[in-house]
């Protein structure tokens, strides 16, 4: 079941888009591919997603994690409007939990959901129309949903990216691509560009990170997306003793080569150490450009070394409440949902109604 529904000006809960009620009275969220099954009371996995009386919510809906202006090539996107400018936009969930993570903070967001969840949160929250006139006020010429994996807040990504069109603004969108083609088909007509990671060929690789993942699911979701009409760019970042064998890496280079096109862009980032694999040295260039040089062996024509960047992370010291109209103490406002889903309280899991 599909759910459509109206941006509000204030934070409430919204109506997972792909949901279905199932015989044993859990409701199942089709975003991605964990495709949890939920009670009343509860979340799925990514943390994003709760239960009320049998109907899904997306909890992060208009919460804003971060928020950055820059170049589209640092994405990494490079063939698509090269030269102009997009501000990203970030949430709280994730449906991976990959070691070497460098947003968990804002990724995973576990402390930010949880204070939703318990009708405490201070995050800043801006409506669909909202964020499309702060782009246009900096001028950018798009919009990318990143930081955070974009299809456990599909719902606020829509409405943003349909409203983001007809303004006359293009919308990235940065995934691990784990996401079910349902919501490829929903994204179509409104995201312009997907960059996706690669992350290996290996399953074990990718069952470290989110124990239901499989190479073939991510690469069939690249393929799905470009056979939609989606703008395709793909990025994997090399970490040094999980996924740096050249052989590997230069079956990547074909895969694409193959599936992509010959001239699909192919992005080479450097790992940095961080949480998990902090103890791991950062990728050696020499590296980098040997599976580049792997890469152009195949035939691919668009191939992209970053030396001195390995994710896409907000930079800016420009804290998100400086882009909203308003003082700070008003949007940093406690959030409550305003919707007749949820108590006077505001507090949507049965956890934290049993501390009460």
């Amino acid at each position: 079941m599909s759910q459509k529904r109206k941006s509000v000006s204030e934070y409430q809960l919204q109506p997972t888009r792909l949901q279905e009620s199932l015989a044993d009275g859990t409701t199942r969220c089709n975003l991605c591919l964990w495709k949890c099954r939920i009670k009343h009371g509860q979340r799925g996995f990514c943390q994003a997603h709760v239960n009320r009386q049998g109907t899904l919510y997306n909890l992060s809906y208009g919460i804003i994690s971060a928020i950055d202006i820059g170049p589209i090539e640092d994405k990494p996107v490079r063939n698509y409007r090269p030269g102009t400018t997009i501000m990203s936009i970030g949430s709280y969930g994730c449906n991976f939990r990959c070691g070497g993570c460098h947003n968990l903070d804002i990724s995973w967001g576990v402390e930010a959901l949880d204070d939703l969840a318990k009708g405490e949160s201070t995050a800043a929250y801006a409506s669909p129309d909202e964020l499309v006139e702060i782009a246009l006020r900096y001028k950018v010429d798009g919009i990318a949903f990143t930081y955070s994996e974009p299809a456990v807040w599909l719902e606020y990504v829509l409405d943003v990216s349909e409203l983001a069109r007809a303004r006359g603004l293009y919308t990235v969108y940065v995934s691990n691509s784990f996401v079910t083609n349902e919501a490829l088909e929903l994204m179509a007509p409104h995201i312009d560009v997907l960059c996706s990671d690669i992350k290996s060929l290996d399953d074990p690789f990718y069952k470290d990170i989110c124990k239901l993942a499989t190479v073939e699911q991510v690469l069939g979701s690249i393929v799905k997306a470009q056979q939609l009409g989606i703008h395709v760019e793909t990025r994997t970042n090399i970490i040094p003793t999980r996924n740096d064998e050249p052989v590997m890496l230069k079956a990547i280079a074909q895969w694409i080569h193959d599936h992509l096109g010959a001239d699909s862009p192919w992005h080479i980032t450097r790992f940095f150490p961080s949480y998990k694999l902090a103890h791991l040295p950062p990728t050696s260039s020499d590296l980098l450009w040997q599976t580049h040089k792997l890469a152009e062996e195949v035939g691919l024509q668009n191939v992209y070394v970053y030396d001195d960047k390995g994710c896409d992370c907000a930079e800016s010291n420009v804290s998100v409440s400086s882009y909203l109209q308003g003082n700070a103490e008003s949007i940093h406002q406690v959030k409550k949902c305003a919707a007749p889903c949820c108590g006077e309280e505001g507090i949507l899991l049965k956890k934290y109604e049993t501390d009460q």
